[in-house]
C-alpha cells in the first residue's frame, strides 16, 4: 500500500524507521539550504572582488555536495523503500538553484 505522495504506507516498525531516517535527511536539507542562502546573499563589491566570487562558488559547491549526500542516502534500498523518492525533491531544487547561481556569478 502507498499513501497519496507515492511513498509506502508506514505500519508499526516501519513508521518508527521513517522517523529515524528523517533526521539525517532534514539535517542535510538544512545544511544545503544554509549554503544556498549564503550563495544567494553574497554580492561582489565590484568586478575586482574575486574573494566574493570564490565564496559564491564555494557555497554553491557545498550545496551540491550536501544534495549529493542526500541523493546517496536515498539511493540505499532500505531508505528508498521506507521513505520514497519524493524526499529527493528539496535537494534537487536546491541543487538547481546552486547551479543557476554558480552559472550567473560571471
Amino acid at each position: 500500500m502507498t499513501d497519496r505522495a507515492g511513498a509506502p504506507q508506514a505500519s508499526g516498525d516501519q513508521g518508527c524507521l521513517r522517523q529515524v531516517l528523517m533526521v539525517p535527511l532534514v539535517i542535510l536539507y538544512l545544511v544545503a539550504g544554509f549554503f544556498l542562502y549564503t550563495a544567494l546573499t553574497i554580492r561582489p563589491s565590484g568586478s575586482w572582488d574575486d574573494d566574493a566570487r570564490a565564496g559564491i562558488v564555494l557555497s554553491c559547491l557545498l550545496t551540491l555536495m550536501a544534495g549529493a549526500a542526500t541523493a546517496g542516502l536515498l539511493l540505499l534500498p532500505p531508505v528508498r523503500r521506507t521513505m520514497g523518492l519524493w524526499w529527493a525533491a528539496p535537494a534537487l531544487l536546491m541543487g538547481v538553484g546552486a547551479i543557476v547561481r554558480w552559472a550567473t556569478t560571471g
